[in-house]
């Protein structure tokens, strides 16, 4: 629900602003959100009690040490791989569907039409928050992948901003599910002493997806418009159209490669490691 919450009411509210008056108003109020974080975390960095504790590791060390463990375990690698094509195409998606958005409507209804996107997070965030995922996490994470690609085909193909919106919101819903199996699944097959350094490696090769993403999406979208004649708007729902291809291919590699790496059953996995940690 957290994740969500930037997505809800921020594009929303932005849409309604700019009507009425220019970015400059936007970046005077993105700025004064800063403050509040400052406060805010200062605030809560007095409440909390932390155990200090000395570690004689230097950073290459640890960084090789995490590196090594998450290369250890094969299951856990192809999950993060997956982790980086999962960033790779929501960074395309979130990119680009502004722009194919604009070339149909103004930036009112592209607000509102991000929100109601935004929305399928919060549905499916709510979903997990009170009924979880009890088991069959591959499957929810190729079913979850596989939806995502076919919603992030139909909103680059549609035409209609009513169909276009509503494949949005079945997109951003499938996200919570990927992202809660692939954390889960990664979490309880690598060792617990080393979680720390395992999520640096983690969150340093998923975010190489992003960079991609931001780099090649909006270069691609152009050549694609050019190389077909049609609009930039027409040229990012092709690429969007590519990029959810791409991630049902991601979908049918999951089933088959992580499952032939005999991921063990997370919780017999993390009752072992637990077990040999102490």
């Amino acid at each position: 629900m957290a994740g969500s919450a930037r997505y809800l009411i921020s594009p929303v509210l932005a849409g309604i602003l700019l009507s009425v008056s220019d970015v400059k108003l936007l970046l005077v109020i993105d700025i004064c959100t800063f403050i509040l974080t400052v406060i805010s975390t200062f605030a809560v960095k007095r409440g909390i009690k932390v155990q200090k504790y000395m570690e004689e590791l230097s950073f290459m060390d640890s960084l090789k040490e995490g590196w090594h463990a998450v290369r250890q375990s094969k299951g856990a690698f192809l999950l993060v791989l997956a982790s980086s094509f999962l960033t790779l195409f929501v960074g395309v998606f979130q990119v680009l569907a502004e722009p194919l958005i604009l070339s149909m409507a103004d930036a009112k209804t592209l607000g509102i039409a991000e929100t109601v996107c935004a929305s399928g997070m919060l549905v499916s965030g709510l979903y997990l928050g009170i009924r979880g995922i009890r088991s069959g996490y591959v499957k929810v994470l190729s079913l979850s992948l596989a939806l995502a690609g076919v919603f992030i085909i139909g909103f680059g193909m549609f035409k209609s901003i009513v169909f276009i919106t509503l494949s949005g919101f079945g997109f951003f819903m499938m996200l919570p599910f990927a992202n809660n199996c692939l954390d889960y699944l990664v979490r309880t097959n690598t060792p617990l002493e080393l979680q720390g350094r395992i999520w640096g490696i983690v969150g340093f090769l998923s975010q190489i997806g992003y960079i991609i993403a931001y780099g090649c999406s909006g270069i691609l979208a152009d050549w694609a418009a050019a190389y077909k004649g049609i609009g930039v708007g027409r040229g990012a729902g092709l690429i969007m159209a590519f990029s959810g291809s791409a991630l049902l291919a991601v979908f049918i590699s999951i089933l088959f490669i992580v499952n032939q790496a005999r991921i063990p059953h997370p919780t017999k996995s993390l009752n072992r490691k637990f077990n040999n940690y102490h």
